[in-house]
């Protein structure tokens, strides 16, 4: 059994944890197309549409259109690919997986009293799947930029004494006193040190000065990145009709966060007089969070064909927990020297050790969406939906923390506002619709090389059986984005992987009227 390493403290030191950074805040920011088939169909825009179990995600006075009770359920079948460039090499992966994405109810409560204005009431309780993080990448190809750099990045300015094993240590017993009293960056170069890769500048416990064993030259490296969950959103909504004209809605949502990462980079090389020519670094994340939010919306017919609809989306608060391990292993050529006359070619530093780190706090923000519904009778619709998203505004708390401030300072100078226009049709004949959709998704990030803006495509099918409906649909996305392969201080000095992502999925819904 694994060696379990516990960060006590009586107050909260951030320099224990694996830095979070920009990335984590977009990742638990951002959000996609997700829930029922039709949902996707239209592209997601169902502002003010309503009718739909996944539309009250988006305005939750949407469960106030529904004239009678309704339950729905979806299950997804999601592919991804991603062609990743690496110095000039090019690598092609893909996989998918099949899940549940969606499942609601709402009971429609109709008041039978004709003079009162509130004409109906609804209460309804709605789960969807509001991010897929099922994803890999690998990336191969020659650099002139080794992981040495990384674990010197961690290492200088830190006494030897706080990065060593005594003689009396394992190197687990090493790695998790150094994590709890020193910190996250003293873990690292404590790697760094016991494989070899570092060699202080003299074996002084007071020494902070460190070089590379590992010479210059070119490096052949490949990295392979996984991640696998998801972000779940459950809603307990209510909704009214108020006289003929406006619908009024609020949603109350518990957020969780359940997310798995590993990376494993490898790299080689022949330079001359490098001690070290083989390094192999692995790292796993393991993150859980949960969280809240609110929504308010309303929609207003103003005629018989025409319906705007309004939503406000507060921030969500989460809580956040993470754990990690990591295991490092190097390998010399020609060997290395010590004073006893032995001599080693491999060296192994894996603490099999689980670090669980403090919790933190993250706020993402809050959104605001305008809507737009032109009904064409029992024809058909056409429905347009306008959202706008500050992230600039996301923050990590405590913000008096030192090293949070610093990253809600990066956010906030690296991230924008962005907007999304989603646009949908639906044509009938008899039971039988036609769906389309279109979904533009501007990017958080003011470079766009980071992560460019994204699309989606998508058909639809439904069938209306009377008191059953049966919905199939079909989304097409694409992004482009780069990704760092570790930190080594900035983000500028560190290597990117270019990365185009496409993701094709399927929807199934099954819906009952009660």
């Amino acid at each position: 059994m694994k060696k379990v390493s516990f960060f006590l403290m009586l107050q909260f030191f951030t320099q224990l944890l694996p830095a979070q950074d920009i990335t984590d805040a977009v990742r638990y920011g951002i959000d996609h197309i997700q829930g029922t088939a039709r949902f996707h169909s239209l592209g997601g825009a169902f502002g003010a549409l309503g009718g739909d179990l996944s539309a009250v995600n988006v305005n939750p006075a949407g469960s106030a259109i529904f004239s009678n009770s309704y339950v729905s359920g979806t299950l997804s079948s999601k592919r991804f690919e991603n062609t990743t460039n690496y110095f000039n090499s090019s690598v092609k992966n893909n996989d998918g997986n099949i899940g549940f994405d969606q499942l609601g109810a709402a009971f429609v409560f109709n008041n039978t009293n004709m003079n009162s204005k509130v004409k109906r009431f609804v209460l309804s309780l709605v789960y969807d799947r509001i991010q897929n993080t099922d994803n890999s990448f690998q990336a191969r190809g020659t650099t002139n930029q080794s992981i040495d750099r990384y674990f010197l990045a961690n290492a200088q300015g830190l006494e030897l004494n706080t990065i060593s094993s005594y003689p009396d240590e394992t190197l687990s017993q090493a790695y998790n006193y150094i994590g709890a009293n020193y910190g996250y960056s003293n873990q690292q170069a404590f790697l760094g040190y016991e494989s070899f890769i570092l060699e202080p500048d003299s074996y002084n416990d007071n020494n902070t000065l460190y070089y590379s064993n590992i010479a210059d030259g070119s490096f052949n490296q490949s990295f392979n990145y996984d991640t696998s969950g998801y972000n779940g959103k459950l809603g307990i909504n209510l909704a009214m009709q108020y006289e003929e004209k406006l619908y009024l809605g609020l949603n109350l949502n518990a957020h969780t966060i359940d997310f798995r990462k590993s990376t494993y980079l490898r790299e080689a090389n022949s330079n001359p007089g490098s001690l070290i020519n083989s390094v192999e670094f692995a790292n796993d994340l393991s993150v859980t969070g949960s969280g809240f939010s609110f929504q308010l919306g309303g929609i207003y017919k103003v005629n018989p064909s025409l319906r705007l609809g309004l939503t406000y989306d507060s921030p969500t608060w989460y809580t956040i927990a993470e754990e990690s391990t990591q295991s490092l292993f190097t390998r010399s050529t020609d060997g290395i020297s010590f004073d006893d006359g032995s001599v080693d070619y491999s060296f192994s530093v894996d603490p099999n050790s689980i670090n669980i780190y403090p919790e933190y706090r993250l706020e993402t923000p809050g959104k605001v969406t305008a809507s737009a519904a032109l009904i064409l009778g029992k024809i058909g619709l056409i429905s347009f939906d306008y959202s706008r998203k500050d992230y600039s505004s996301t923050k990590f708390r405590p913000v008096k923390d030192s090293y949070f401030a610093a990253q809600n300072e990066i956010i906030s100078n690296a991230l924008t506002s962005a907007q999304t226009f989603r646009l949908g049709g639906e044509f009938r004949v008899e039971r039988l619709s036609v769906r389309g959709g279109y979904a533009l998704i501007e990017s958080p990030y003011l470079n766009k090389a980071v992560m460019d803006d994204s699309s989606t495509v998508s058909f639809g099918l439904g069938y209306n059986f009377g008191n059953t409906r049966l919905d199939l649909s079909y989304s097409s996305f694409e992004q482009n984005r780069t990704n760092q392969l570790y930190q080594v201080g900035t983000s500028d000095s560190a290597p990117l992987a270019g990365i185009n992502s496409k993701n094709n999925n399927i929807f199934l819904t099954l819906g009952f009227s009660l």
